[in-house]
């Protein structure tokens, strides 16, 4: 097995991914965006990644639910040099930021809603990733059926040891047609968090093609099963519409409760 160190991302700017989500017998609960651009303060070395879950239609009449990502990388190296994560759903909000110091080796997490939830993290030697831009570099990996890899998973304000394995081939069906995909699952090295805590069970599928698409995400937990299905990519999209609607908003701790 092998372990990972970063590497050119596998997400180029002009691409976008937009997936329909669906929860349980909610076909069309919500959407997720997914785009990358040069980023505007450092064109030529940065790649801004930028993501958006929205919930829609009777799902959203009953539970409206804002969550953005905002990521940065270097866009050779592959590190990330800082996240933004937000959730809004009306009466609650989250708001949170890291910041990677490669050189210290030190990640500078701060909640902007509960202060007292801030922290100083050490950078594992195996440099991390967000968790979607993990599943998405995945199709660049060059392994077979059988062969994993290890990573680093930054979630919320921990970093997680990662094994993702390629579990089988499949023939799946898609907006584009039948295309082949490998089909890969993570699981947590050592005692479970989060939603692998939880019982989670996540599975990837990858076009096995030239385009190497992240075609579909499954996440399984007890309440019920999570679905991303992609339903529109494109190469060359403007990230700028999606990027000006990225604005954290402004909460105090009252607004949390």
């Amino acid at each position: 097995m092998a372990t990972l160190t970063a590497e050119p991302l596998a997400i180029q700017p002009g691409e976008k991914f937009t997936y329909r989500l669906s929860w349980g017998l909610f076909r069309k609960a919500a959407t997720l965006e997914i785009v990358a651009a040069q980023d505007a303060k450092d064109p030529n070395g940065v790649t801004r990644i930028t993501s958006h879950t929205a919930t829609q239609g009777f799902i959203r009449a009953l539970y409206r639910f804002d969550g953005w990502g905002e990521f940065l990388y270097e866009t050779e190296s592959g590190r990330l040099r800082s996240a933004k994560a937000w959730t809004d759903t009306g009466s609650k909000s989250t708001n949170a930021s890291i910041a990677l110091d490669y050189d210290k080796m030190e990640a500078d997490y701060v909640d902007h809603v509960r202060p007292e939830k801030s922290v100083l993290l050490d950078i594992p030697p195996d440099e991390p990733a967000d968790f979607i831009t993990t599943l998405i570099q995945t199709r660049s990996w060059d392994i077979g059926v059988g062969e994993e890899e290890k990573v680093s998973v930054l979630f919320d304000d921990e970093f997680y040891e990662l094994i993702i394995a390629v579990d089988r081939k499949e023939m799946l069906s898609t907006k584009w047609g039948k295309k082949p995909a490998l089909v890969l699952i993570p699981r947590m090295e050592g005692e479970p968090k989060g939603m692998f805590k939880r019982g989670g069970e996540i599975s990837v599928w990858v076009s096995n093609d030239e385009l190497r698409l992240p075609l579909r995400f499954q996440v399984k937990v007890a309440v019920g099963t999570a679905m991303a299905i992609l339903t529109d990519y494109q190469e060359d999209a403007d990230a700028s519409e999606l990027q000006a609607r990225a604005i954290p908003p402004l909460v105090s701790p009252e607004a949390s409760n």
